[in-house]
């Protein structure tokens, strides 16, 4: 029979927040309750029926609560095939009472970890009986229906309320596969920290939070986000986020994590590259300066900022058509004013831990590495030409390095009073980016004297120097390794140029 009417129940939790009203339904519906430890004593306290299990197994809870459900009695109750007359028989047989409906969640594993607790705490967090008990229970969904998560509750409780106690073959099976769900978002969360720092080149990924996207790159592909995008933002303002916006977002969030705890800085981005970046005094000139970065291709941009947005840079921002505006919070005028475009969408960016990995797909895998977490700092440059150079030089070129790493290689990126002139992004070639960059900073009336040249890799020969100087670009900072750098270093020592190499390549594809 499709449709099961239940008659009995296991309950045992470890979350009892929004299970009073199930309790209560079983009451009036006539279900017998079964329960252990907590959530027996939470029932009884309810003024309602329930049966120990102890009863049930003739065997008390031992092992610190380590073993209490994982018995015959319990799994017999479980795993029986109604439709079997020998394991209706064996029931009979060994006074197993059939058990309809299981409602079970599992200790919080991932929370645990998340806190810093000892290894000894998150060991004692990896359920047994509860994941045995989800299995089981979703495998003869035929005639059990299973309840995994707290988050479920309300969904089960319409469900048996209109049902009045009975099931349908569909809800069952519908509920198992939120159970299987469950079950394998807990054990990649423990493999995955047992397995640390990859001890064994396996991928293993699970989000158990994920969203329908309205599609994805373009309108005849589907979307998906799959993470807990809530945590990380409030939402204030705004239409739903896009494939495109997230991206976008993502790229935004990770640059202006370079300039975190800085001076107020102000970032504006177009397809995952910057084209406006400033930093300054107060964060309205920040935004200003930005902006002239590139007024054309900040249209439809993410803007984001470092600081607390106020009344005058929301002024600002209000005459941009723009898509995103993101900032640790803003003031109540500036929301105000922002919230005056019905679809800008509006966050505060929350501190939230981000992977430290990335994983991208590849022919028919996926493309696994650690997160670029090098900054390139004052400590390790290598001063390789005889001219240095100048404080304000040195402070233009670590700006314009922490952009560089953020931006689509091969890329160039110009910079002046920590201020974005141009870049030249995604380009096949460097000389190619070097032009681009060198052309959008004309084109926006840029005066390139004294300003500083950053190279996501380095110069296999010296041209790109050579277009620079001619330029006005007084300072280059570079990764250096290549087997011809010194014929940049001796092109900039012939032409006074200061150059410093860093060591490190940040391609970024």
């Amino acid at each position: 029979m499709s449709i099961k009417k239940a008659s009995s129940a296991l309950i045992s939790v470890f979350h009892k927040d929004g299970l009073e009203p199930i309790i209560k339904k079983f009451q009036e519906l006539g279900i017998t309750i079964y329960s252990t430890g907590g959530t027996e004593k939470f029932i009884k306290e309810l003024g309602v029926d329930v049966i120990p299990v102890e009863d049930v197994t003739s065997y008390p809870s031992i092992l610190g609560g380590r073993v209490k459900t994982l018995h015959p009695k319990v799994f017999g109750g479980i795993l029986n095939r109604q439709d079997n007359e020998s394991d209706v028989a064996q029931l009979e047989e060994f006074e197993i009472p059939q058990i309809d409906i299981v409602i079970v969640d599992l200790y919080p594993f991932e929370k645990t970890v998340a806190s810093g607790a000892s290894e000894q705490d998150i060991i004692e967090k990896i359920d047994i009986g509860g994941i045995s008990l989800i299995r089981a229970a979703a495998k003869n969904f035929k005639d059990v229906l299973c309840v995994s998560s707290m988050e479920d509750y309300s969904d089960f409780l319409e469900v048996i309320s209109n049902g009045k106690g009975s099931t349908s073959l569909e809800d069952r099976k519908r509920f198992a596969a939120k159970s299987f769900n469950v079950s394998s978002h807990y054990d990649t969360a423990i493999y995955n920290y047992f397995n640390g720092e990859q001890q064994e080149a396996t991928l293993k990924i699970s989000e158990s939070k994920g969203q329908v996207l309205r599609y994805g790159e373009n309108p005849h592909q589907k979307g998906f986000f799959f993470g807990d995008f809530d945590s990380m933002f409030d939402k204030l303002h705004g239409k739903e986020l896009s494939y495109n916006n997230l991206l976008d977002v993502d790229a935004a969030v990770n640059l202006m994590s370079e300039f975190k705890n800085d001076a107020p800085t102000f970032a504006i981005l177009k397809h995952n590259n910057a084209c406006g970046l400033a930093q300054r005094e107060t964060i309205h000139q920040a935004y200003v300066d930005a902006l002239a970065g590139d007024p054309v291709s900040a249209f439809g941009g993410i803007l984001i900022s470092n600081v607390e947005i106020d009344k005058a840079t929301a002024e600002e921002i209000h005459g941009l058509f723009c898509e995103v505006v993101i900032a640790p919070s803003y003031s109540a005028e500036a929301l105000e004013i922002l919230k005056g475009k019905k679809n800008r969408i509006i966050l505060i960016q929350n501190d939230v831990a981000l992977p430290e990995t990335l994983v991208r797909t590849c022919l028919n895998g996926y493309l696994v590495q650690d997160k670029d977490y090098r900054t390139d700092t004052l400590d390790e440059l290598q001063y390789v030409t005889d001219s240095k150079p100048s404080e304000r030089e040195l402070e233009d070129l670590l700006f314009a390095s922490k952009l560089c790493k953020h931006t689509k290689s091969n890329t160039i990126v110009l910079a002046k009073n920590k201020q974005l002139c141009a870049s030249g992004t995604g380009q096949t070639s460097r000389v190619d980016a070097l032009n681009q960059a060198i052309h959008k900073a004309k084109t926006f009336n840029f005066d390139l004297e004294g300003a500083v040249m950053a190279s996501d890799a380095f110069f296999p020969f010296p041209d790109c120097v050579e277009i620079a100087n001619k330029s006005g670009i007084s300072s280059v900072i570079q990764p250096g390794g290549s087997i011809k750098d010194q014929l940049s270093i001796d092109y900039c020592n012939e032409n006074n140029v200061s150059m410093v190499m860093t060591g490190t390549r940040h391609f970024k594809h």
